[in-house]
C-alpha cells in the first residue's frame, strides 16, 4: 500500500467556468479566513479575480480553455495539488470537456478531495480533515504499468 502525506496546510487549486466564477468568489470570500489557512492555485481568469477578493496569494497558471486545466491536472498527477474546487456549470458545452474530464479524472486517479460545488465544498472546508496531516491510500497501479513491460 503506498500512501502520501498531505500536511495540515492544504494545496488547493480553485478553478470555474465562467458563468460559475461568480459563485466561487462568493464562496472564497464567505470562506476567507479557512482559505487563507492554505496555499492556493487557480487557472487564469479565476486565480485573479481571487487574489483581488481575498488579499492573498495565489499561483496562477493558464486560463482552463488554454491549457489550464491541464497544467492544475499535471500538478495532481505529480502530487503538488491536494484538493480540488471546481465550480462547473453542467447547463452549457464548454469548448474544452474533454480537459474538464481529463482533470476531474486525475483527482479521482490519484485519490484527492473534489468539489464541484458548493455544498460539497462547504462540507470539504469545514471537515477537522482540512486542518490537520492527512495520509491519502493511493491506488495500486503496479498491474497497471507491469502491462507494458510484457
Amino acid at each position: 500500500m503506498q500512501i502520501r502525506k498531505m500536511n495540515s496546510k492544504k494545496r488547493i487549486a480553485l478553478v470555474a467556468h465562467d458563468n460559475k466564477k461568480k459563485e466561487l468568489i462568493e464562496w472564497a470570500v464567505y470562506n476567507k479566513t479557512a482559505l487563507g489557512r492554505h496555499s492556493l492555485f487557480a487557472t487564469g481568469t479565476t486565480g485573479k479575480m481571487l487574489e483581488i477578493a481575498l488579499g492573498q496569494q495565489v499561483t496562477k497558471y493558464l486560463s482552463g480553455p488554454l491549457g489550464g486545466d491541464q497544467q492544475v491536472g499535471g500538478r495532481i498527477a505529480e502530487g503538488k495539488i491536494d484538493v480540488l474546487v471546481f465550480f462547473w456549470d453542467p447547463m452549457e458545452a464548454q469548448p474544452h470537456d474533454p480537459d474538464i474530464k481529463a482533470l476531474l479524472r486525475l483527482g479521482v486517479v490519484w485519490n484527492i478531495p473534489i468539489a464541484c460545488d458548493r455544498a460539497t465544498a462547504d462540507f470539504m472546508l469545514t471537515s477537522p480533515l482540512m486542518y490537520e496531516d492527512y495520509e491519502i491510500i493511493l491506488p495500486d497501479y503496479s498491474q497497471y504499468i507491469k502491462r507494458l513491460q510484457k
